[in-house]
């Protein structure tokens, strides 16, 4: 199932493809670590994953690591946060809504490129902030 790899550069793939993967990436992420919090019923995972997995947290969360990112992590971060998505979800802020896709660019970024142990360095802060709200 995850035999295919991405093999070429990923900072040469579109903002928005990246953040694509990214959400995926990040929402699986977060749905393991519930499940690992004792959260086991569908309608109890959901609605903890929507609290955690909307444009207005992780604009937040973007804010709350962008000074542990490295140069080319920023640089891939603000890509994602200017790109045109052509449309913003009606209950987000246009700038929540870009923030939130700098964060999921970056996800798929890192995780394209196969840097888990970055990703996982990331995530990890995240969640010491999400224990926090």
């Amino acid at each position: 199932m995850f035999s295919e790899k991405f093999t070429g550069d990923p900072a040469q793939l579109p903002s928005l493809t990246l953040a694509y993967i990214g959400d995926a990436v990040f929402e699986l992420y977060i749905r393991n670590r519930l499940i690992s919090q004792g959260f086991i019923k569908v309608h109890s995972l959901h609605q903890e994953a929507v609290k955690r997995v909307n444009a207005c947290l992780q604009a937040r969360l973007l804010e709350n690591i962008e000074n542990e990112l490295t140069e080319a992590e920023l640089a891939i971060a603000k890509r994602g946060r200017n790109a045109k998505s052509g449309h913003v979800p009606k209950n987000a802020e246009v700038t929540e809504y870009r923030k939130s896709t700098g964060l999921e660019t970056l996800v798929g970024y890192l995780y394209l490129k196969g840097d888990y142990c970055r990703i996982e360095q990331l995530l990890s802060k995240i969640d010491r902030i999400l224990d926090e709200c």
